[in-house]
């Protein structure tokens, strides 16, 4: 039997523990494993496009466990009442080649994203950072808003989204947060109007195409940008000018991915950037001055994914009332013999249960 968590189980786990305290015990999760970065295999996303959107297979393993996480991203998909991503994942012994885990990972992956953003921002954003723009106000918008508060301290988003009726779902969200309630929140006119005053510029847009978001005369000396929409090929949210500033300091998850899928897809393959892995280790560091532009270009990668993956492992073998499992696998009492096993007379029936 393999343990199994879908949508009830994070619903359950995140009303016990809070958004905000999960995605901060997953960041420190998330920055344990890329203090050993060197210990696992790593490689681009494998990526199947089409007209309308793209489907993801995103594979890691450190040689004890392995993981891989199924993606998509279609932003039409909203005007037909589906959602723009949805994806699940598989957590594996390398031993046996065993899946331990069969997780949903659409909730889990905005969870991720903004405890990444968060992680990164904590190195790189100014220590006196206080206020966040917010562009885009779509699905991932509340995950950066709740993680932001909590790990950095934020007060202040300014929220603009093309679509009003986005920034007042955002707004109604976030007010109806008791731990959120001390926030201010700020509607702007426009992305220029958000970014007015703030100290971290976070953007979220959908819409995959090369997107001028963010442009030079929007960045203030010391700002921290957090881009996030960008996370394909042809996608991008910020105008090349800002990339190529003498003091900006670009840091990105894993260089061979982000060169393909980030913002920096808009500059030369030479052009300097710096892996966040070398931050943690203190190879580089993340801020060199109180006046430098920092930029954290993430595109999502797969060593976050199975840091969730391996969280919620740990989360669910402590929790027993959330266990549950599935007969993803066989259980043979002879190995060698499938069919005998499964579909000849010695069957054994088998269902979902939740663990005693």
């Amino acid at each position: 039997m393999v343990d199994y968590v879908g949508i009830a189980d994070i619903q359950h786990l995140i009303e016990q523990i809070g958004a905000g305290e999960f995605m901060e015990r997953l960041a420190s999760h998330i920055e344990a494993d890329y203090r050993r970065w060197s210990a696992f295999e790593k490689s681009a996303r494998l990526a199947s496009h089409s007209a309308v959107g793209v489907i993801e297979l995103m594979p890691i393993s450190d040689g004890g466990l392995y993981s891989f996480k199924y993606v998509n991203g279609h932003p039409k998909n909203t005007s037909q009442g589906l959602l723009t991503v949805t994806a699940f994942g598989v957590l594996a012994d390398v031993s046996t080649g065993y899946p331990l885990l069969l997780s949903e990972l659409t909730v889990t992956t905005a969870l991720r994203t903004a405890a990444m953003s968060a992680l990164a921002a904590k190195r790189m954003a100014r220590p006196d950072s206080r206020s966040m723009a917010l562009i885009g106000n779509g699905a991932q918008s509340e995950f950066q808003a709740i993680a932001f508060h909590r790990m950095l301290g934020i007060r202040e988003l300014r929220l603009f989204d093309v679509d009003a009726q986005a920034t007042a779902k955002l707004a109604q969200n976030l007010r109806a947060m008791p731990e959120l309630r001390g926030i201010s929140l700020v509607r702007a006119d426009s992305a220029a109007d958000a970014a007015r005053g703030a100290d971290i510029i976070t953007t979220v847009t959908a819409d995959k195409r090369n997107a001028v978001i963010v442009t030079p005369e929007m960045i203030e000396p010391g700002m921290h940008l957090n881009a996030v929409g960008g996370d394909c090929p042809g996608k991008t949210e910020l105008h090349v000018d800002i990339l190529k500033r003498q003091d900006v300091r670009i840091v990105v998850e894993y260089e061979p991915q982000s060169r393909i899928e980030g913002e920096i897809q808009q500059l030369s393959s030479d052009s300097p950037v710096i892996e966040f892995a070398d931050v943690v280790n203190g190879v580089h560091q993340g801020r060199g001055s109180a006046a430098e532009v920092t930029l954290f270009d993430s595109v999502g990668f797969a060593l976050e994914d199975y840091s969730a993956l391996r969280f919620l492992h740990e989360l669910i073998g402590e929790r027993p009332e959330l266990r549950r499992q599935i007969d993803l696998v066989p259980d043979l009492d002879d190995p060698k013999d499938l069919f005998g096993g499964t579909l000849g007379s010695g069957k054994r029936r088998a269902r979902m249960r939740r663990a005693a």
